[in-house]
């Protein structure tokens, strides 16, 4: 329970109608969650209105609520507060609402197209194992100390980020590693919050179907930055030229990591094989079970933000040569008949060519690739053609077949990816629109030693069909059909 005059500290208001002084219960933004003493907010989303479900809300035991419009009719003993814009109001309030948990512990927000799972995940991973007590908000999972729940999106709601973290604070947390995505920021859901750090992976073609252009992508990512008190860090990859743009106009402390150019937290890769890497991280040699150059990426990164935290360098090695991949992120086994298979969640361009290019630097001549890979529904779809033509360019053999194909027809999705195959790879393609029967294909046309990626979906644990979600795991899956063919 909480004074509404508290709730409302911070929030830009333009004008209240009624008391701001009353006890209130709960915070909602659907009105299917309200019930007595509910402060409601309406908020203008993207597909619905909030400000049409006002009445419900009171009818349901809304007291007050925060609106962009007030509406004609007024309720008795309802309190209107207006704003410009609810999405920021929310975020205030939800932080008020939990006694803002963000400036209770030190929360890092990871940012960028790629890599902010895997980035995220293992920074949680190598603070528990420091023994400090921590906590994670990503796509895949949310983890309060040792607990684990369930993710639905990459950057929750306002209020649900500022409940998790405030049971993170009262479980003991004190460290936060969260994925923060470019729909989060331009939707203010992580406006209240109080960063101690944040980290800049790249950034490549994705979300165009949201944001209008790649600038518009870019410049919402910067905001981010932007905002950053002066406490804080920014750590970013000036590998990738858009990393020195987040770092333009931001107050905090500005530092970097790169594998090509020069950079406060530099790494350079020994050795590249399926068994892992050895780097060099600053002058210091270290083994790691991940795979890859993007792995490389990550994990001087994720020593980058561990030095900045205050850890010691030479325990942040030992921690980093014993952190295990993250689930759906080139989690590979080898079949009984020496089939290599890797599932991972590559659904960019930029992903499916770094995985894909890792593959290829590994492998010898005499391997296969094949690689199985669809492209999802009510997306963007301009990257449907390149994912096909990388895909199809890289590998021996290319299966595109279903992802997520959500609203869409799932055939033409796959029709809108071959258009990008170039005429010198039609024949090392193949169509095939059920995945179960795409990874059974692939698994038939692999021999002993031959590689199979399979690709876009990673640790999703289910297939979005027409509104509906169907069980399909592609580790599990994969596991049945290698091992038992």
């Amino acid at each position: 329970m909480q004074n509404l005059k508290d709730i409302l500290y911070k929030v830009p208001i333009l004008d209240a109608i009624g008391s701001t002084d009353m006890s209130i219960d709960a915070i909602a933004f659907d009105s299917r969650k309200v019930s007595d003493s509910t402060l409601f907010i309406a908020q203008k989303g993207v597909i619905t209105d909030g400000h049409i479900f006002i009445d419900k809300a009171i009818e349901l035991g809304a007291t007050a609520v925060i609106c962009e419009i007030i509406p004609k009719n007024l309720r008795e003993n309802i309190s209107y507060i207006k704003v410009s814009d609810s999405n920021v109001a929310l975020s205030y309030a939800a932080a008020n609402f939990y006694d803002n948990p963000s400036q209770k512990l030190n929360l890092i927000g990871i940012t960028g197209t790629n890599g902010k799972t895997t980035l995220a995940s293992l920074s949680y991973d190598l603070f528990q194992r420091a023994g400090f007590p921590s906590g994670l908000l990503s796509t895949v999972e949310i983890k309060i100390g040792n607990n684990t729940f369930p993710a639905t999106h990459t950057t929750p709601d306002a209020l649900t980020i500022n409940r998790y973290l405030a049971e993170m604070v009262n479980a003991g947390v004190s460290h936060c590693f969260m994925e923060v995505s470019s729909h989060g920021i331009h939707q203010k859901r992580i406006e209240s919050l109080h960063f101690v750090g944040g980290v800049f992976t790249n950034l490549t073609h994705d979300h165009l179907d949201y944001h209008n252009t790649f600038a518009e992508y870019r410049d919402v990512k910067k905001t981010f930055f932007d905002q950053l008190p002066k406490t804080a860090f920014a750590l970013v990859n000036v590998d990738d030229k858009n990393g020195m743009v987040m770092l333009q106009n931001t107050n905090a402390k500005k530092v970097t990591y790169a594998l090509k150019t020069g950079a406060d937290y530099k790494a350079k890769i020994i050795e590249n094989r399926f068994e892992g890497l050895l780097l060099n991280i600053n002058g210091q040699e270290v083994w790691s079970k991940l795979i890859g150059s993007f792995n490389a990426y990550n994990l001087v990164a994720i020593y980058g933000i561990a030095n900045q935290l205050g850890l010691d360098k030479l325990e942040i090695l030992r921690i980093i040569s014993v952190l295990e991949s993250v689930a759906g992120r080139f989690q590979y086994f080898i079949s009984d008949d020496g089939v290599t298979a890797i599932v991972d969640y590559a659904h960019t361009p930029d992903a499916l060519k770094n995985v894909l290019q890792t593959i290829n630097d590994i492998r010898t001549n005499n391997e296969t690739l094949i690689t199985v890979v669809g492209c999802g529904g009510d997306r963007d779809k301009t990257k449907r053609p390149k994912m096909a033509h990388i895909a199809s360019q890289l590998s021996n053999q290319a299966i595109f077949t279903s992802d997520n194909p959500r609203t869409e027809d799932p055939q033409t999705i796959i029709e809108e990816m071959e258009v990008g195959v170039s005429p010198e790879n039609y024949k090392k393609t193949l169509s095939i629109l059920d995945r179960k029967q795409a990874i059974k294909t692939a698994g038939k046309l692999a021999n002993k030693g031959d590689i199979v990626l399979i690709a876009g979906k990673g640790h999703e644990t289910y297939q979005e069909i027409n509104g509906q979600r169907f069980d399909f795991d592609d580790y599990k899956i994969a596991k049945e059909i290698f091992n038992l063919k």
